[in-house]
Formats: C-alpha cells, sequence, structure tokens
C-alpha cells in the first residue's frame, strides 16, 4: 500500500542512491553556514552553543505573567515568548464592551505602559530577549517595551527581541487584522524603518507559518505561504525606499513542528534553500545575514490531545528533536495539557525540562546537520522544495501575496487541506494515539489552571484610575499628531510613540488609525 507524507508526496520503503540520481551536495548542500544554507545558518551550529530556549507565557494580569516569566527564567529559559490577550491582539482596551469575557484568557492584558511596566518588573531588558506575539499593534506593544527598557535605563540600541508582526498570515488564517492590507503593510515598513534607527539588534518581523499550519496546512503549504509572504514584505520595504541589506538581515520566520519527524526536518532544510535563493537571485542581497533564513520553532499545538494528555509528553519531545535536527535558532515546547487549558505551572516546567534533556543528555549537539547526505531525508528536502516553489509560482501568477489574499487562494487552499486531515482522521487511516486506537475507558482526573473572573473588573478599574490621573490635553495632542502622521507619509512610530508616552491606551491609538486607515472586512472572493 502506497505511503504519503502530510503534504501528500509519495514515500518509498526504501531510500537508495538512485533517490538522489544527478544531486550535487555542493549546489544543494554547500557547508553549514554558507549558501545555500541547507546544512544551517551557522557554522557551528549548536556544537558552539544550544538553541534559545523560549517557553510562551501570558495569561490575566501583567502581574501574574509576570510571576511566571520569573518561575521560567529561574528554571533555565533564556528568552521568554509573550502571549497577549485578544482584546490586546486586536487593538482594544479591557473595558470596551467588544472585550468582554476575553480579557486576560489566552494571554495577558495590556491596556497602557503601566501594565507593560507591571509586566517586565524586575525583570533586566537589557540582558534578556523578548519575543512577542503580536501582529496588527505590533508597534504599540514594541514602543510599549522600549519605553519600559527607558525607565529601567536601557537604550534602545541594547534591547534584543521580536515582534511577530507579520498581519498577512492573519487574512489567511488567525483572524486577529485590525487595518486593510496595504496600510497594514505601510505600518510595517514604518517598523522596519524605526528600528534600524531606534532599536537595531531587534527582529522586526517573524514571519509566520505556524497559525497556517495549525489552521491545517501542509508543511509545503506551510512553507510556501510563509515565503511568498516574506516576499511581499521585503517587496514593501524596497518600494519604501529601503534598500535590502538595510532590513533583510533582521528578518525572521517561525514554523511548526510536527511529529511527522522525517518530513519536518526536510522542510526546515527546503525552506532555508529557498529563501536564500530568493533573496541572492530575485532581491541581489549581498549581505549573507539576508540570505540567512533565521528561524523560531514552536511544537505542534494542534497535534496536542484532551485525551490521555500525558501522551503530549511523548509527541512533543519528537516535535521538538525535529526543529532540532532541521536547525532552529530558538523552541518553544508546548506543555502536555495545553489541549485543555493554559498549561499549569508544573506542565510549562516539564515542556522546558524536555528541551533541557535534548540540549544536555543527547548526542543531537555533538554535531552539525547529521541528516545531511541521508538518503531519505535529501530526496525529501528536493520533494518538498520542488512542491513549495510551485505553490508560490501559484500566488506569483495571482498578483503576489495580497491580492492571493483578497481572492482567498491561500485560505481555501489550506482548508481543503485541513478537511483531507480530518477525513482521514476519522476513517483511522490516520493514527491519533489515544483519539481513534489505543484509547481508555476511563480518564484520569486533572484539574486545569482557571484564569480569575474578576480580571476584567480589575482591569477597567486601573484603566479608569490611568485616566483620571493622566493629562487628558497632552493625550488628546499626541493622538491628533498620530493621525496626522498616518494621513500623510511620515513614519507614525514616532508620534505613536510619545502618545504612550504620555498614557494614551493601546485601544485610543489604534481606534486613532481606525480613523484613518478603517478596519478591514474580508470578502470571499476566490
Amino acid at each position: 500500500m502506497a505511503r504519503y507524507s502530510e503534504s501528500g508526496l509519495p514515500l518509498e520503503p526504501v531510500y537508495g542512491p538512485e533517490a538522489l540520481a544527478g544531486w550535487d551536495p555542493a549546489q544543494q548542500l554547500g557547508q553549514p553556514g554558507q549558501y545555500p544554507y541547507t546544512r544551517g545558518v551557522y557554522p557551528s551550529m549548536y556544537t558552539g552553543r544550544a538553541w534559545t530556549m523560549r517557553q510562551y507565557a501570558g495569561f490575566g494580569t501583567a502581574r501574574e505573567s509576570n510571576a511566571r516569566y520569573r518561575q521560567l527564567i529561574e528554571h533555565g529559559t533564556t528568552g521568554l515568548s509573550v502571549a497577549f490577550d485578544l482584546p490586546t491582539q486586536m487593538g482594544h482596551d479591557s473595558d470596551t464592551p467588544i472585550a468582554a469575557g476575553e480579557v486576560g484568557k489566552v494571554g495577558v492584558a495590556i491596556d497602557s505602559v503601566e501594565d507593560m511596566d507591571v509586566l517586565f518588573g524586575g525583570i533586566p531588558l537589557g540582558s534578556v530577549s523578548t519575543s512577542m506575539t503580536i501582529n496588527a499593534p505590533a508597534a504599540l506593544l514594541l514602543l510599549l517595551y522600549q519605553l519600559v527598557g527607558e525607565q529601567q535605563g536601557v537604550a534602545g540600541e541594547q534591547l534584543n527581541g521580536t515582534v511577530q508582526n507579520d498581519v498577512l498570515k492573519e487574512y489567511i488564517a488567525r483572524g486577529t487584522y485590525i487595518f486593510p492590507p496595504q496600510p497594514s503593510l505601510r505600518l510595517t515598513a514604518d517598523i522596519f524603518r524605526y528600528c534600524r534607527a531606534e532599536i537595531p539588534r531587534w527582529n522586526t518581523i517573524s514571519i509566520s507559518g505556524y497559525h497556517m499550519a495549525e489552521a491545517g496546512a501542509s508543511p509545503v503549504q506551510e512553507i510556501a505561504f510563509t515565503l511568498a509572504n516574506g516576499i511581499a514584505y521585503v517587496r514593501t520595504a524596497i518600494a519604501a525606499g529601503m534598500d535590502v541589506d538595510d532590513f533583510a538581515p533582521r528578518l525572521s520566520f517561525f514554523f511548526v513542528a510536527r511529529t511527522t519527524f522525517l518530513e519536518e526536518i526536510a522542510k526546515f532544510r527546503a525552506a532555508r534553500r529557498i529563501w536564500a535563493r530568493v533573496m541572492r537571485e530575485e532581491f541581489g542581497a549581498r549581505n549573507p545575514k539576508s540570505q540567512m533564513l533565521r528561524f523560531h520553532t514552536q511544537t505542534a499545538g494542534v497535534q496536542l490531545t484532551a485525551q490521555q494528555p500525558e501522551v503530549n509528553l511523548a509527541r512533543v519531545t519528537v516535535q521538538g528533536l525535529a526543529a532540532v535536527l532541521g536547525g532552529t535558532q530558538s523552541l518553544h515546547t508546548n506543555a502536555f495539557d495545553e489541549a485543555i487549558a493554559l498549561p499549569t505551572d508544573k506542565a510549562a516546567r516539564l515542556a522546558l525540562r524536555t528541551q533541557q534533556v535534548l540540549a544536555y543528555e543527547t548526542d543531537v549537539t555533538t554535531t552539525v546537520d547529521p541528516f545531511a547526505g541521508s538518503y531519505a531525508v535529501e530526496a525529501m528536502t528536493d520533494e518538498v522544495e520542488a512542491a513549495a516553489v510551485e505553490l508560490m509560482g501559484r500566488v506569483a501568477d495571482m498578483g503576489g501575496a495580497v491580492a492571493a489574499i483578497e481572492r482567498g487562494f491561500q485560505k481555501d487552499e489550506i482548508e481543503r487541506n485541513a478537511y483531507r486531515i480530518a477525513q482521514e482522521t476519522d476513517a483511522g487511516e490516520r493514527v491519533v494515539v489515544g483519539v481513534n486506537r489505543f484509547r481508555t475507558e476511563e480518564e484520569e482526573p486533572y484539574e486545569p489552571l482557571r484564569v480569575d473572573p474578576s480580571i476584567e473588573a480589575r482591569q477597567a478599574e486601573r484603566l479608569t484610575a490611568l485616566r483620571a490621573r493622566r493629562n487628558g490635553s497632552a493625550v488628546t495632542a499626541a493622538l491628533g499628531a498620530l493621525r496626522k502622521a498616518a494621513e500623510g507619509t511620515d513614519n507614525v512610530l514616532y508620534p505613536m510613540r510619545e502618545a504612550l508616552r504620555a498614557e494614551a491606551t493601546v485601544g485610543e491609538v489604534c481606534d486613532a488609525l481606525r480613523g484613518v486607515w478603517g478596519t478591514y472586512v474580508p470578502t470571499d472572493a476566490f
């Protein structure tokens, strides 16, 4: 019986030399840290230093999340990754009617610089690397972080981290967009320019395939649509007058790691090779750092099960190992209980310990790219690359990522694949341990972490107090300056920073931009 990969590519029971007929290792592989970066973006990879171990956390109030961050740092986390609640992601204050019932639920509620100061209280921003999963309001959260750094005496030049800032994938797979695509891209270009001048070590965007994968994208679709979005961002920046080598070294990517171990390793290697070629040949990037696809990986939340949740520990271990052998620069391992609720302290600690076991108890850090030359992995890398390039070509033929988004192409393709996976699972062709095979009659009791429902009222009280004590006329003037910049061509981050410094709220700043740019209403045109 024929076997196929997650992307629908044929899998052979045995791979031999014939699978690599005409294959040239000098051209397809190169050396680690050299073009086309198939073997990794750095010469020594983990033999010199392990990947950055990030743990994605954030819930309830800024004070509660701060306590979790301190625990993670004490347990050995080397990078923080911040989750924001839905109102923050959508640019709404916690006391607005639309935020009701969602404050602090899937991440931390941040309404102002005061909240951001509490979130990072006692955490030295000059020595920690922070990734923030925020998209449409990415500029605001980045500026709030910078303002807190200033309060700690940390200059912008010392700050190190990443904002996701990938709004195109929001239109495709996730839905936390605010503005239409064109002003969103303008805001992205403004962030690129601002960070080059003010926060030069900051990674200005994390172009994300993870959320597309969680929505049902195959590995081929994940990298094809992600790299197509990356091309759109590069073109936007160049059209805004920037040289590719001025901003491309700070681009980064964000992918998923599934349990389909071999194809995931091949996927990461193929993505590096495609991006290096696009940047050098299409955009003429001369700086090697502009050609490097640096990426963060998160294990696959969509593959976690609420049934027999402890089995997720095994899944996450396999997924994390695939990311490491695929050459990730940083990694977040999901907690085993995340299919049920926000992770408990114990579950979050076990997720981090999983990475530490991989880094310090196995031998995967002793050699660079151990799968190089594998008949199976090299053949799969070539096949994934060819399929992804073909799909990227279809996006390009439609006029690029934005035009394809407006036609609903990527969303439709992902939904087709998700339906295929669901059908295979329902039919038992795709085994999910504990769900459609190896089930148990009774599940052990489990007590999930619960978010305090009074958080919403407390955040509203904080906002009332903030608005009462701040200088209202200064806020009004600052928001007026922001609207004026948005109407013209000036970089909006400078007046935005001053509005936030004057204690304007996240919702007030986003509303000022909504008044100029409008909001995006999707159409099912494809």
